[in-house]
Parts: C-alpha cells; structure tokens; sequence
C-alpha cells in the first residue's frame, strides 16, 4: 500500500519519472484499488482535478496496463472520464479519449448516465463543450443546457416527439445553462414556466444562478417566480 501512496503523490505532483519507476518495478500497481474503490486513473482524474503534467501521467499509466474505462467500485460507476468531466478538467478529458476512453460511457452520478450528462448537469460548461467537440451525443435537457439550437429544434421535431416533463427539464436546464434562445424555444412548445427543479430552484433561480441577465430579465417578463415564492 506504501507504494501506491507514493504514486498518488508522483500523480498528483505530475513526477512522471518517479510513477514510472514505480509502476515499473511493481507492475500489479497500477490494477490496484488504491482505496478498494478506485484505480490510479481515477486519482488522476479525481476532485479537483488538474493536477500538473496529467496528459503525461494518463499516458504513463495507460502504457503500463491501466484500463481507461475502468469503473469505480462505489454507489456509482463512474469511468475516469466521468470524474474529469465532473471536475471540467479538459486536459486529462482529452488524454483518456486519446487512448481510448468510451466517450458514451455509462455509470455517471447523474440517472448511470454519460460524462456529459455530468458534465452538463454540474455546470462543467468547458468539458461538457470539449465532449460535444469530441463527438458526445446530445439528449434535448443536454443541447438545451449547452445552447445547441439546432439540435434542440431537431431533438422538438423528433418521432415520437418529446413528452410535456421532457420539455419542461429540458426548459429548466436551458436556464441552468444561461441559454435564452432554447429557453425561448421550449417555453413555446408548452414548458412549464415555473416548475421546481434540481437543487429545489425554479427556472429563474437557476438563470440568476447562471448570471444571466438577458435570460433573468426575459424569464421575469413571462411571470417566472423563484421557488421561495411557489412553495
């Protein structure tokens, strides 16, 4: 255990050198559960994230065995990749796709969902972008969050088509993410304005959240109301 110890803190000071050596001279390291839940990979990845040199370490690892797609033995599943999304740590994001990492993986904090969906619903606005870029497939709450308005208009036209709570939660996360065109477009396919969401905030709450003026001042003009007022 002394020798995983020493390379959580070769990963977490970017040493390169010294994770290399270690995992050299003990190569069953880098299967091992540091603390019976996760693999180094997900050290590297973990809250807060962005440690120095991550790219490097990521590769050193993946080149001594370490499975990018290695879920983390918890409540949840959660890959690697999931814990660099949550932590918007777009350097380590790209590492793991560079070598492989299953970009739809499930097992995400939010609903066994994607990196994306965690990325979006805890406001990681840089990873979940970088995801999209990568070629991450967008559900309508998840466009709706990161103002993809063509995919919003093309996820409203699908068959079948999106039901009211789907339009609703997908209206509640364009306001979570600032997004006022796709909090527009939803709100006229019969959103409900005031519907208490997440983290028990309405709509306007999770704009003001946001800091988004434009949307707060538009949301106000339709009779939005923080959920203080609706309960």
């Amino acid at each position: 255990m002394e020798s995983a110890t020493s390379c959580i803190a070769a990963i977490h000071t970017g040493d390169t050198d010294s994770l290399n050596k270690l995992l050299g001279e003990n190569p069953v390291l880098v299967k091992t559960r540091t603390d019976g839940q996760r693999t180094l990979l997900h050290v590297a990845t973990d809250w807060p994230g962005h440690f120095p040199n991550v790219r490097a370490s990521v590769a050193t690892l993946v080149s001594h065995g370490a499975d990018v797609n290695a879920a983390f033995v918890g409540r949840h599943s959660e890959r690697p990749l999931h814990w660099a999304a949550s932590s918007d740590d777009v350097i380590a994001l790209d590492a793991l796709l560079d070598h492989g990492a299953d970009i739809e993986a499930p097992g995400g904090v939010i609903g066994g969902g994607t990196p994306l969906a965690d990325a979006v619903a805890f406001g990681q606005w840089r990873a979940a972008q970088r995801l999209v870029e990568r070629g991450a497939r967008t559900s309508l709450w998840q466009a709706a969050a990161l103002g993809l308005d063509r995919r919003v208009e093309e996820l409203l036209a699908a068959d079948p088509a999106p039901t009211p709570d789907e339009i609703t939660n997908a209206f509640w996360c364009a306001c979570h993410g600032g997004q006022l065109p796709a909090a527009q477009s939803l709100l006229a396919r019969g959103a409900d304005l005031n519907w208490i969401g997440y983290d028990r905030l309405s709509a306007l709450d999770a704009a003001k959240r946001s800091g988004a003026p434009n949307l707060i001042v538009w949301l106000l003009e339709q009779g939005a109301c923080s959920a203080v007022d609706l309960t």
